[in-house]
């Protein structure tokens, strides 16, 4: 018997300090012994990367919702498969920077597709897979602006969208949280830092404390 991995997905607002999260929870559990692959969305593989260019740069603001949302179920197809299931079957534990969860949230809830094609393109890309954990750091969009500003960074396409746009966003998170409270934990990222640490280290004990075979 071989151990199965599991998949960790942090998640929500931006500038919600999902960086600093990953890498703690990395550390967190390379100490108990167990291998991680980090990875992110849109990205992940060199054809995810290639696509992260095109969707996130502010030189494509003729993109338009449709093709969006095909790039990002392209990427995610290609993740799932290239990197994410070899990485699951070999035991180790993946932890993704944003994931299926962000396309209902950014193309259904703030881009206003339909949620039936929305869930048609993600649902082809998963192909059945789902992610063990969604965190979901959740923070007011204008706070994760300055916080994103204060450190000098410049803002890609989806965050130089008008404000009503990302408050759309952050309500699809929080919605789909309320729908599916198994996969999905919601923390007050307005918190400090040590508390949000602390929290979300808890879920993943919670999570990976199971070992599961296959």
């Amino acid at each position: 018997m071989m151990t199965q991995g599991y998949m960790i997905v942090c998640d929500g607002s931006n500038g919600a300090g999902k960086t600093t999260i990953i890498q703690a929870i990395k550390a967190h559990l390379e100490s108990k012994g167990r291998e991680i692959v980090v990875t992110r969305e849109p990205g992940g593989t060199p054809i995810g990367e290639k696509i992260r260019e095109i969707v996130l740069s502010s030189a494509t603001p003729e993109l338009c919702a449709i093709t969006e949302l095909m790039l990002f179920a392209a990427a995610r197809a290609q993740h799932i498969q290239e990197k994410i299931l070899p990485a699951l079957q070999a035991g180790k534990i993946v932890i993704s920077d944003r994931f299926d969860a962000a396309t209902i949230s950014f193309q259904h809830y703030a881009r206003g597709l339909s949620l039936e094609l929305t869930l048609q393109l993600n649902n082809l890309a998963l192909d059945g897979f789902k992610p063990d954990m969604n965190i979901i750091l959740d923070l007011d969009p204008l706070l994760g602006l300055q916080r994103v500003q204060a450190r000098g960074a410049g803002l890609d396409r989806m965050e130089s969208e008008h404000i009503d746009f990302l408050k759309k966003a952050r309500y699809g998170y929080l919605e789909q949280a309320r729908q599916d409270p198994e996969r999905f934990r919601v923390i007050d990222a307005s918190q400090s830092l040590e508390k949000v640490i602390l929290e979300v280290l808890g879920i993943v004990d919670q999570l990976t404390s199971v070992s599961r075979t296959f």
